[in-house]
């Protein structure tokens, strides 16, 4: 039996992509990285699905004139556009031959449709609502609510140390700059995701990866997590 606990630790995105959300279902604990920088042009508020005519943007708007260097969690939604009307009709007219439309559309479109003044919450409730879809139960935590303290990789050992993590897994890109020795002095082990993208029914022509989960979800339903647990081998 693996007695190992594993910990993760990912920035929230609007409508992620299903490598998110396999993490969030290989951990045991899952920390919402929500006080770092705001990455304009990121992933935080955009996503990709798939149109009649090629890949589609959904972005949310937000406010970032004259605040260079504000936290996600301070980031504020320029409700004075119509991004979510727009959202939902995009979503709607994409995936209107899609078999499981009628099952997922009404919550996702209601939760769209709230006001949301803050980034943070519309796409922390957007992770809660798919990865209920997908049946996933990961007890999620937010950074800014943890003691951990220090930058980079030492504050990442602090939170494995703070949510008593024996292992800390992590996507490929973060072989560039963290410290595996770090994790190590404080037995950790560091396990790369190497997420292998599954492929799956989809609309539109050749398949496409990389889109939003809610894609997968559309199209699949409840064989959905199934599709994402391929990525074990």
């Amino acid at each position: 039996m693996d007695n190992r606990r594993t910990l993760v630790v990912l920035q929230p995105g609007y409508l992620p992509w299903l490598g998110f959300f396999d993490q969030l279902r290989r951990s045991d604990a899952f920390v919402v990285y929500d006080d770092v920088q705001y990455d304009k042009g990121g992933w935080r508020n955009r996503n990709r699905i798939k149109s009649p005519t090629g890949v589609a943007w959904l972005t949310v708007p937000v406010r970032t004139k004259g605040r260079p260097f504000q936290r996600l969690l301070d980031v504020e939604i320029d409700n004075g556009q119509r991004w979510a009307r727009d959202h939902i009709m995009s979503i709607r007219h994409c995936y209107a031959r899609a078999p499981y439309l009628d099952r997922y559309f009404p919550a996702l479109a209601e939760l769209l449709s709230r006001p949301w003044p803050l980034l943070v919450d519309l796409d922390l409730e957007l992770m809660s609502l798919l990865s209920e879809w997908f049946g996933l139960r990961a007890p999620t935590l937010r950074s800014s609510a943890l003691r951990a303290e220090g930058k980079a990789t030492h504050r990442l050992v602090d939170m494995a140390l703070e949510t008593g993590a024996t292992r800390y897994l992590t996507g490929d890109a973060a072989k560039a700059y963290l410290d595996v020795d770090m994790f190590a002095d404080h037995g950790i082990e560091v396990e790369w995701h190497g997420f292998d993208h599954p492929t799956y029914p989809q609309l539109h022509g050749p398949f496409v990866p990389h889109l939003s989960a809610l894609d997968l979800l559309l199209n699949c339903g409840e064989d959905s997590r199934s599709v994402l647990t391929r990525a074990d081998g």
